[in-house]
């Protein structure tokens, strides 16, 4: 590995990855790559747009490739897609950063807590229809994932997103898990 994130965020949508992990470049003093924000450089559209034209099996490999990259690629935070976690793959080599130190967090988000900061009216795929009860589902299959491949879990309910980077700097320093 040329390069190791110092924390790679995962978990589902309106957890709050995103803004953790600016939050955390803040705090840090680090940057952050989105793997998301990979996926549409490489297609040269929008998520949303991959999923019409190509398929979700095609923007899973784009995702596959991204989120390899960017854990050997990148030093500093990196923001996962919140169905990254679903490929063999990804686990593999999520499993392979954490053997070598790195730390993978788990932001966990209640459905009553995600379903104000997603909004559930964004380009979301996979929440067309009924938002809800398909984020409840996507979060009761991937939830056991998201618990295996992570060593740090922190609930954001009731947390400002500076709570939530505060928790995971003390972690990264030692303090409590």
């Amino acid at each position: 590995m040329s390069a190791l994130p110092v924390v790679v965020l995962a978990g589902p949508p309106g957890s709050g990855k995103s803004t953790v992990a600016k939050v955390l470049s803040r705090l840090l003093e680090l940057p952050v790559r989105d793997t998301d924000d990979d996926v549409e450089v490489k297609a040269g559209k929008p998520i949303s747009d991959i999923f019409i034209d190509d398929g979700e099996p095609a923007f899973r490999d784009l995702e596959v490739a991204a989120v390899a990259e960017a854990l050997v690629e990148h030093s500093g935070i990196v923001s996962l897609g919140g169905g990254a976690i679903l490929h063999p793959l990804t686990q593999e080599n999520l499993a392979s950063y954490r053997n070598a130190g790195g730390t993978v967090v788990f932001l966990d988000v209640s459905l009553a807590h995600a379903a104000p900061r997603v909004g559930f009216n964004q380009a979301r795929p996979l929440l067309l229809g009924n938002p809800r009860s398909k984020w409840k589902v996507l979060m009761d299959q991937r939830r056991p994932t998201y618990e295996a491949v992570s060593n740090l879990h922190v609930l954001t309910d009731d947390k400002t997103p500076e709570q939530v980077a505060q928790e995971i700097v003390d972690s990264l320093k030692g303090g409590s898990k």
